[in-house]
């Protein structure tokens, strides 16, 4: 399976990373644990699963005590993200991105409730042995669409098990794609779809920073399939049988390492419906679609002692216009690898997701002379 760059279809403007993910952006480590498990008719509490979980950490750290800047966007709010109101408002991410099916996200988020306890003993208690003040809770962030075509989704059977596991995967490396993870069980515009990841790097003029970005893509119809510009939904169709669609959902995360506050995250992450619609998404009403963004740039101490005044700061808006491409760009051409890197699965019940035929794909986008 070709990840998408391979093929040569798509004449990006900027340059690539080098591992062409999120990890590009340095420190960022990702890790999922993937359950797949049973077969035949479904036997509700006891599978078959297609599911999983997939984390997203800014650095390897402890996140609760090295707190980074983060902002997040409701495209269509038709979802179940947990922790997205007080990162808006504070503008700080403080645990791990966990992306899972829908019905596991508050297994997910008491998970990691668990590790950033047992990693930081004073949360909830306070300072006791250094008369520090403070008694605050923690906020997990966790995303989610619904993997319930293929696994048995009442089940939910991802857990804190699982979530130690992807995190003690997590790896600044290349990232695994497609029916891995959180994208074990989901399906994009009737085919199989999953995770996929893809990276741009600015014009040293323009200071070099990365922008990453890793996709959990759940969402489409097939006729509304669109590749770089070309309408291949339009000639190419999933199987007799496998095309059962609904309007589906995506989780979009977005890394850089460029200084960047709260307030201007947000203006990152709202561009990233523009490379979502480039594959040809309409954003339909039951849909959930959220992004979050963070940067690496600056660590923010838990309460610390002495007021902190002084941080980096970059002036976006000279460079806004290619901070925006980079986050169009990747974000695309991450779907398009959660699409081309999936395999085909076999799910409950035989319910099938295929993988996209690449061979199809690519005569029909020959036919568009590209």
């Amino acid at each position: 399976m070709p990840r998408f760059a391979e093929l040569n279809i798509m004449i990006n403007r900027l340059e690539r990373g080098p591992l062409n993910g999120i990890t590009d952006v340095v420190g960022v480590a990702v890790g999922h644990e993937t359950l797949f498990a049973g077969e035949g008719v479904w036997r509700p509490g006891s599978g078959p699963f297609r599911t999983g979980v997939t984390v997203i950490l800014p650095h390897l750290g402890n996140l609760y005590d090295k707190k980074v800047a983060t902002a997040v966007h409701t495209i269509n709010g038709f979802g179940k993200v947990f922790g997205f109101e007080q990162a808006r408002e504070l503008g700080r991410l403080e645990s791990p991105i966990a992306l899972t099916g829908t019905l596991n996200v508050p297994r997910v988020a008491d998970a990691l409730i668990a590790l950033a306890i047992e990693q930081n003993p004073h949360i909830g208690v306070g300072f006791a042995e250094t008369g520090r003040q403070g008694y605050a809770s923690v906020n997990v962030v966790v995303g989610e669409t619904s993997d319930g075509y293929l696994s048995d989704i009442q089940a939910r059977p991802i857990g804190e098990k699982e979530v130690r596991a992807a995190v003690a995967k997590a790896a600044t490396g290349p990232v695994a794609e497609g029916a891995v993870g959180a994208g074990t069980g989901t399906s994009c515009f009737g085919w199989k779809g999953g995770i996929g990841t893809a990276s741009r790097v600015l014009p040293a003029e323009k200071g070099g920073f990365t922008v990453g970005a890793l996709v959990q893509s759940n969402y489409g119809r097939p006729e509304e399939l669109t590749i770089a510009g070309v309408p291949v939904g339009k000639h190419l169709r999933p199987p007799e049988g496998a095309n059962r669609t609904e309007d589906g959902s995506i989780m979009i995360v977005l890394a850089t390492d460029a200084p960047l506050n709260s307030r201007q995250l947000g203006r990152l992450c709202k561009r990233a419906v523009l490379g979502l619609a480039r594959t040809g998404s309409a954003v339909h009403g039951g849909s959930g679609d959220f992004v979050i963004a963070f940067s690496t740039a600056v660590h923010f101490p838990d309460r610390p002692e002495q007021l902190v005044v002084e941080r980096p700061y970059l002036h976006l808006q000279p460079i806004m216009s290619v901070f925006s491409l980079a986050v169009i760009e990747s974000v695309e051409e991450a779907i398009y690898n959660s699409l081309f890197m999936a395999r085909t699965v076999v799910g409950r019940d035989g319910n099938t997701r295929h993988a996209l035929p690449v061979d199809e794909v690519m005569a029909v986008i020959r036919r568009y002379g590209r």
